[in-house]
């Protein structure tokens, strides 16, 4: 399977929003790297709060970050060129080949009447300007690995955003790629959402749809397989394989508040305790909760318990406090006033029970914000926990800084616009401490294994558990193991051979069109 021809792809789309479309081209991404084929992903156009920073310094979505390590290959902005991020029902910041450029309206991106938000980008900057941006970085992609794996994002058949589509149909008639659907059949209804995608398209969108990947499947598949033969009479397309249903494969979610190890890592650690106690780790549910992947690596280790949580009595039992990124840290702020939940981390830091900021969560513990970017909110007094005052800044901080804390080498990347003076404390990556207290901009820190254990050694102790960390956990042995099940999804139950020939020559001809079609 080592010959696909260079320049080779496919699109993976989906019936809806989370059918899969991640996982499976993560998938086949590492099915074909296992293969010797040189394989990167690309998604046009991504919306997600979960971000990463490549080594160039450009800002990507996580998912992307994902199956390029699937891929083995290094993340790049070439990847994910297009990078919303949402700061309200209304907004969001338009990240461009890894770089902001400014806020705009839903309606200013997806062009239709009225303007940007305030003190945001200009139109010209609208959805449909973005194609030959997408399509030059898709190219480049192109010209250097044998195959490029797209993924859609929602659905194809979202007829009013067609007209200026750059991820799904767009980019598939562009570079004449061919498309698999996958549809979600946990959800039930899988059949009718194949047809009704296929036939909600033009003509001409349909001549590259090639056939569909059932996904989640549970129990025998003998009893699908007359629905798939009468969905091939029906639509002139066959089924490239389904896949069985499997807990633990969410890794790096684009968005929700389904953290990737309560249904990844998490779920494959079946290793007891290593102490006596557990750790319970509870986290902030924030609003616009960013980079929330932080807490999975908290989460690998066998013995520590994360939860999410919004209600004040629900840090009682905590024996740490997470206060995770958020792209609204004043926002945030007021939501933990709101809710008991400043009073509730006062308490705990008085009584030195430990709490750990990060990036948006580090901000708001700190003892004042001045903020006329994110918010335009101007002076809003932080918690007062950490002796840090917080400015934000136009120009975005993205970096992917190297250090020690707790005798152990760390790495992580940032992301904010908020700039921190640290005015006291004990040093803590680029943030400080105080008793129990931890700051720091850098999100990722926590996968470093060193550092993770010596960190949760430092919380047992604090909160009198008798916890002690496993002392071979390896996060990235853990990615890997989960990055290789996905491999293994495709590679045992699709039909690779067709994929192969679909990524290598393109839609078979003389694919049926389905009426009505598109209006």
């Amino acid at each position: 399977m080592s010959g696909a021809k260079r320049g080779g792809g496919l699109l993976v789309a989906g019936t809806t929003s989370d059918a899969g479309k991640s996982v499976v081209t993560a998938g086949i991404c590492r099915w074909l790297a296992r293969t010797g084929v040189k394989v990167a992903p690309f998604k046009a156009q991504n919306m997600s709060l979960n971000s990463f920073v490549t080594r160039e310094g450009a800002e990507i979505g996580r998912a992307q970050a994902m199956q390029a390590q699937a891929a083995r290959v290094e993340p790049t902005a070439l990847m994910n060129p297009v990078l919303l991020k949402p700061g309200s029902d209304q907004s969001s910041q338009v990240v461009l080949l890894g770089r902001p450029v400014g806020e705009m309206s839903a309606r200013g991106f997806f062009g239709t009447a009225g303007g940007a938000a305030p003190g945001a980008a200009p139109q010209g900057g609208r959805r449909e300007q973005l194609l030959g941006v997408v399509t030059d970085c898709l190219e480049q992609l192109r010209g250097t690995y044998d195959a490029v794996i797209c993924e859609g994002a929602g659905s194809p058949a979202e007829i009013n955003l067609r007209r200026t589509d750059i991820v799904n149909m767009g980019i598939a008639r562009a570079a004449r790629f061919p498309v698999v659907v996958v549809g979600d059949i946990d959800r039930g209804g899988v059949f009718a959402s194949f047809f009704g995608t296929t036939a909600l398209l033009s003509p001409e969108d349909q001549s590259l749809i090639a056939g569909y990947l059932v996904n989640k499947f549970r129990g025998d598949v003998s009893l699908l397989e007359p629905g798939m033969e009468m969905l091939r009479g029906l639509t002139g397309r066959g089924t490239y394989g389904v896949l069985p249903f499997r807990h633990g494969l969410g890794i790096d979610e684009e968005d929700g508040l389904r953290v990737s190890l309560r249904g990844a890592v998490r779920e494959s650690v079946v290793a007891p305790p290593v102490g006596e106690d557990v750790l319970r780790v509870a986290v902030c549910a924030v609003p616009l909760m960013s980079n929330f992947t932080d807490v999975d690596a908290l989460a690998a280790e066998p013995g520590v318990v994360v939860r999410f949580v919004d209600r004040a009595e629900e840090l009682a039992d905590a024996d740490l406090v997470v206060v995770p990124g958020t792209r609204g840290t004043v926002k945030a702020l007021a939501w933990l006033r709101e809710r008991g939940l400043a009073d509730a981390l006062a308490r705990r830091a008085a009584a030195g029970r430990p709490v750990l900021g990060i990036c948006g969560g580090f901000q708001v513990l700190g003892e004042h914000i001045e903020d006329e970017v994110e918010s335009r909110a101007g002076a809003v007094d932080g918690l007062g926990l950490l002796p840090v005052r917080v400015r934000f800044e136009r120009e975005k901080t993205l970096a992917r800084p190297t250090g020690t804390a707790l005798g152990e080498p760390v790495e992580g990347y940032e992301i904010h616009h908020g700039v921190a003076e640290v005015l006291g404390g004990e040093p803590f990556l680029d943030g400080c401490r105080v008793g129990s207290v931890w700051g720091t901009h850098w999100h990722g820190s926590l996968e470093s294994d060193g550092f993770r254990r010596a960190f949760l050694r430092e919380v047992a102790a604090a909160a009198g558990r008798r916890f002690v960390p496993a002392p071979d956990t390896s996060f990235g042995v853990l990615r890997e193991e989960q990055l290789d099940l996905l491999g293994d999804l495709i590679e045992e139950h699709a039909d690779t051979g067709a994929l192969l020939r679909l990524i290598e020559d393109g839609a078979p001809a003389g694919l049926p069109f389905l009426p009505p079609g598109a209006p």
